[in-house]
């Protein structure tokens, strides 16, 4: 049957600048194989599928696929896929809050003016990373230990460690040794000059797939929960990515009574139908 398709880009303004989307309306009767299958063949970094919700407190339900296989929670999904729901005419049971509910639990999204954020999860694993797995990191970013700031495990779901560099211009010099880096996922994060529209530069390297994330979500919450609980961040800033693969993503980041809120904009680029 035919059902209707929205394409987006994520975290831009600007249509191609930005993450992109593919949002599946009224997934409901699709088999898992079905959705894996169409995941693969848009071959984006992410392919989501709206369902009726399971749970009373939510107002829509999502699965998110990867080519890979399917994840329990991203951030450009959770944005993408809120805006294609309200596009498609969805209400939110409390207005100007939507709650959308995935396999990592129920995720809020608001309006920050024009622009959406969703509520950061809880990080399931923190602290200082282990000196083995540093190790590995400096090599594969062929660093030495003393180029890393800090470090820490950012992991709310997908995996993400983290290391933090002196200089934004250090962070886009790097070029990654992907066989050494195997198969961690791991953000790194440099400060910009005064002046610059964004704060901090960030990459976001995802070991095993081989490949790098144009803007990524996940990743931008718990290192905001991480740099603004330490003190290394002030309570409000953004964060640039993409910038090495000519992309301009922009995260926006804020931390509002005790909870970080992950925002961006959205830019549409196809709509229509697909034969599913």
């Amino acid at each position: 049957m035919k059902r209707r398709f929205h394409q987006v880009d994520v975290f831009t303004a600007v249509p191609l600048r930005g993450n992109p989307l593919a949002v599946v309306h009224a997934a409901d009767g699709l088999s898992d194989d079905t959705m894996a299958a169409f995941a693969r063949w848009t071959n984006l970094s992410e392919t989501t599928f709206l369902l009726p919700p399971t749970d009373a407190g939510a107002d829509y339900r999502v699965r998110i696929f990867t080519p890979g296989g399917e994840l329990p929670f991203a951030g450009h999904p959770t944005l993408g896929s809120c805006w294609a729901w309200l596009a498609a005419g969805g209400t939110p049971r409390t207005p100007g809050t939507v709650v959308q509910q995935c396999t990592a639990g129920l995720v809020r999204v608001r309006r920050q003016g024009e622009r959406l954020a969703f509520a950061a999860p809880p990080v399931r694993r923190s602290g200082p990373l282990e000196p083995a797995l540093l190790a590995r990191i400096t090599g594969a970013l062929r660093l030495s230990l003393a180029d890393l700031v800090h470090n820490q495990w950012v992991d709310n779901g997908p995996g993400w460690c983290a290391v933090m560099l002196r200089s934004a211009a250090q962070v886009l010099a790097l070029k990654p040794d992907w066989a050494a880096l195997g198969d961690i996922k791991l953000g790194v994060i440099g400060p910009h000059p005064a002046g610059h529209d964004a704060q901090f530069e960030v990459r976001a390297f995802v070991g095993g797939g081989n490949y790098e994330d144009p803007v990524t979500g996940s990743l931008n919450a718990s290192l905001a929960q991480w740099l603004i609980g330490a003190e290394l961040a002030p309570p409000a800033y953004v964060a640039a990515q993409g910038t090495a693969l000519r992309r301009a993503g922009r995260v926006h980041l804020l931390r509002e009574d005790g909870t970080v809120w992950v925002g961006g904009d959205i830019a549409p680029c196809i709509q229509g139908e697909v034969d599913l």
